[in-house]
């Protein structure tokens, strides 16, 4: 692919897109611009394909790739659906190997029905169909105490699945970061200049191993703690929450590169 100025790399859920309504007009006028001047904008999400295709499409960023589940798959240029089957059944077995006690304190999408995502996520009915199409991970909600929630994650990582924090469930695959994923499309584009957003812990290795980091305020959850690289100014810290804070994010990078 052409190399551009720059490329950005974005989560979606309390970042790009607003924590309670999912709405993404604040960061509308930024998004014009770098769209207009050919900058490349890479969805990096706990999303499924399914939902993130037509988010893409919506955007305009459709002939960019975008990283789906949290790292676990890329949705290429143009596609609705990422080729590999996934391993999502697979994933659900090792689940149901931890200690019953355990197992029952976690609740994921493949234990609820459509009408509780919606109830869980907040999602419109649509969307909550798609978030439930999954194939390479799965998110859900720890209904125990910390202590617990901790013996679970060991009790996981036996059996080789890994637990990421996002900015509203634990998700869970086996492996793959959006950091990972990011280093593979920025390759595609000859490894420009990156430029990654996010607000919560499943976002650290991105924000940490781009060229500038932007931790978006998400007063939703507690704030990530110091990055490697913020002491340096690699990392910038936005008081303003989601799409506002993304576009005064981007309006500072727009204004530096001269965009």
């Amino acid at each position: 692919m052409p190399r551009p100025v720059l490329l950005v790399f974005s989560d979606l859920d309390g970042t790009l897109l607003d924590h309670d309504d999912y709405s993404y007009e604040a960061a509308k006028p930024a998004l014009e611009r770098l769209r207009a001047a050919g900058i490349p904008v890479i969805l990096a999400s706990s999303k499924t394909a399914a939902e993130i295709a037509p988010l893409r499409a919506e955007l305009g960023f459709s002939d960019h790739p975008a990283i789906v589940e949290n790292g676990a798959g890329i949705l290429d240029p143009g596609a609705d659906t990422v080729e590999s089957a996934g391993r999502y059944d697979e994933l659900r077995a090792a689940l149901d190997t931890v200690p019953s006690d355990l197992r029952a304190q976690f609740k994921g999408f493949g234990d609820w029905d459509t009408a509780e995502i919606v109830r869980q996520s907040g999602l419109p009915e649509a969307e909550a169909e798609r978030a439930a199409q999954r194939q390479h991970s799965e998110p859900g909600r720890w209904f125990g105490d910390e202590a617990g929630k901790q013996a679970f994650i060991t009790a996981l990582r036996a059996v080789g699945v890994t637990a990421r924090e996002g900015g509203r469930f634990l998700t869970l695959s086996f492996g793959g970061t959006k950091a990972g994923r990011m280093a593979d499309i920025a390759a595609r584009y000859s490894t420009p200049f990156v430029v990654a957003l996010g607000d919560a812990p499943n976002d650290r290795e991105m924000l940490e191993q781009s060229d500038l980091g932007f931790v978006i305020a998400n007063p939703n959850h507690a704030p990530l703690p110091p990055l490697a690289g913020e002491e340096k100014g690699h990392i910038i810290r936005i008081d303003a929450p989601g799409p506002k804070g993304w576009n005064a994010a981007m309006e500072k990078v727009i204004t530096e590169f001269g965009i």
